[in-house]
Formats: C-alpha cells, structure tokens, sequence
C-alpha cells in the first residue's frame, strides 16, 4: 500500500517556541533522526511497552490521522520496538511520526520511509511478541509528560510537546 498522505507543511520547533515559550516542554534526551522527514508534528497518541512491540504491531494498521505515536520504551536498546516494515505500515496509514524511546532496526529501511522517525538508537534484536503494555496513557519522559492529544512538534533541533494542566 502507498501513502496517500500530504506531507505537512514545515513547522521549525524553533519558531514554535519563540511564539509559545513555556506553554511547551522541551524534551532534553537526544534522540536520532532517522525516518524520511526529519520535520513532523501532530496530536500525541501513546503506547508504554517493554522489549515487545506485540501491541505496537497491531497499533500501526489503525488510521494515524496524522498523529505522532510517542512510544515509552524505558529507554533500553537491549532489544528493537520497531522495524522498516512496521515504520511503513504507520506511513501507510496516515501517521505523521514516531518517537522511540527505545531502540528501532532497519535503520536503511526508516530512512527512506515517509514518516517522522525519531529513536534513542538502533539494535537488530527482535523484541517479544506478547502484546503487552498500554495505550492513550501519560506517558512521562526525562520529566516531560506525553498527553494524548497534546499537539508535538519535531525537528532536527528536537522534541516540544504542549503542557497540559488540570
């Protein structure tokens, strides 16, 4: 299946937070560019899972909308959460990007893929299949705290997300 998603117009996080400022946390862990654009933004949608990506590989084939897929990971790069062919599906079904906190595979693969790809690293270990985890919950890394729907902005310069107070 080809995307039919139009890419979105370039959004500098840069210029977003000279408009906003303190409205938006500012994610201080470097992560990796490595999917085919290297600019995206969208309403935040979560999954917490660890060294399994069973519930992520049946997350990928819903309608993205045009939402950013934040998956918490814990950090590790013992074992991948996502590969080319699953970074493809999210493409596919309309996801602006993903951010990884925890390690990818295929990076030759995400690198040619039309989606916003960031990751801490890189390993070529599977990861478990058993489908454990959570979807649509806080998801809170470094301090900075994931809501689902909360807007996210990504570039090179890195990672902002809307503050979201009670």
């Amino acid at each position: 299946m080809t995307s039919t998603t139009t890419p979105a117009a370039v959004i500098r996080t840069s210029d977003v937070y000279d408009e906003r400022g303190e409205e938006l946390a500012s994610l201080t862990t470097r992560l990796e560019n490595l999917g085919g654009r290297r600019q995206f933004h969208g309403p935040v949608r979560t999954l917490r899972c660890f060294q399994d990506n069973g519930l992520l590989k049946r997350l990928i084939t819903t309608p993205g909308e045009g939402a950013v897929l934040v998956v918490d990971g814990g950090g590790t790069l013992d074992s991948e959460l996502l590969g080319g062919s699953m970074a493809q599906s999210l493409a596919d079904h309309g996801w602006a990007g993903v951010v990884v906190y925890g390690a990818v595979r295929d990076r030759h693969e995400l690198a040619e893929t039309a989606l916003g790809i960031k990751a801490l690293g890189s390993n070529p270990r599977k990861s478990a299949k058993a489908g454990t985890g959570e979807t649509d919950v806080v998801v809170t890394i470094d301090d900075v705290e994931f809501h689902p729907g909360a807007m996210l902005y990504a570039d090179d310069d890195g990672i902002l997300v809307e503050r979201v107070t009670a």
